[in-house]
């Protein structure tokens, strides 16, 4: 920990532009320890450290605040707003890759790919991205469903079994109208996958593979269904394209027959073959 935080103090530009990996291997230290000691200098995580890192950085450069910051002030102007999200996300996107558990990730993309049926819960924005994990199984063949009804979620939970798959997503890995269905699944033998910001919620105690995503930086204008959605579809777009490689001999062909089937609707016409 006191090498980590030695790098950080000598080179906070330098460390700011390392993913939490990157910053294990300079300093010759584990991931663990690299927010271990985030934690110890009073941040919730690595995150955090590198806004700070970069903040620190421009400032000593400049000898000004730094222009970058996830914190959007209500009168912002629309270009500095447009730069805080962009910067905000590519952290996101760039821990939750560094924290995801390719072994579990493997597992889940194997159990998909030979599933019978599979069934996503999720409830708000969680549920937007259940719908386009769900719509991008569809469109390589497989059967799929989603569940933004806890009642619906539950009951078709009941009709899942060994060689079914059942995925929860919920950021906070404590919702409820989540946890329910995927407890049913688990029970009923399916395989359970949870893919929440917390990787030691009370949905992970029936999830046979935990995804893990960023633990985002919420603000008054950037609550936590937005920062959570953007690590949310990095890993259902991973466990796509994990699925579409296993089945490419199906799933080519069923995907081009579904760009074949919708290709009139985005003609100049809207359609119209007739004219």
């Amino acid at each position: 920990m006191q090498r980590v935080a030695e790098a950080v103090a000598n080179d906070p530009a330098g460390c700011a532009a390392l993913t939490v990996t990157g910053l294990a291997e300079l300093t010759g230290t584990s991931e663990a320890t690299v927010v271990r000691t985030a934690r110890l200098l009073g941040y919730p995580g690595y995150r955090d450290l590198r806004l700070a890192l970069a903040g620190l950085a421009a400032q000593q450069q400049s000898g000004r605040a730094p222009a970058i910051t996830t914190d959007i002030a209500v009168d912002d102007p629309i270009a500095d707003v447009v730069a805080k999200l962009a910067y905000d996300e590519q952290q996101t996107l760039a821990d939750t890759a560094a924290g995801l558990d390719t072994v579990q990730l493997g597992a889940a993309v194997a159990a998909l790919a030979g599933a019978r049926r599979t069934d996503v819960y999720g409830i708000g924005a969680s549920g937007l991205v259940a719908q386009d994990l769900t719509q991008k199984l569809l469109r390589i063949g497989l059967i799929a469903h989603a569940h933004s009804d806890p009642h619906l979620a539950v009951t078709n939970a009941v009709q899942l079994h060994a060689g079914d798959v059942a995925i929860a997503i919920t950021h906070s890995g404590s919702t409820g109208d989540v946890i329910e269905p995927l407890r049913v699944a688990f029970d009923r033998g399916a395989t359970t996958v949870a893919i929440t910001g917390r990787p030691d919620a009370p949905v992970t105690q029936y999830a046979d593979h935990v995804l893990t995503t960023s633990t985002a930086r919420e603000s008054e204008l950037r609550p936590a269904a937005m920062s959570s959605r953007t690590g949310q579809l990095l890993v259902v777009d991973c466990l796509f394209v994990g699925v579409a490689q296993r089945t490419y001999e199906t799933a080519a062909p069923a995907l081009a027959a579904s760009y074949e089937a919708l290709a009139h609707r985005h003609s100049p016409r809207g359609g119209d073959r007739r004219a």
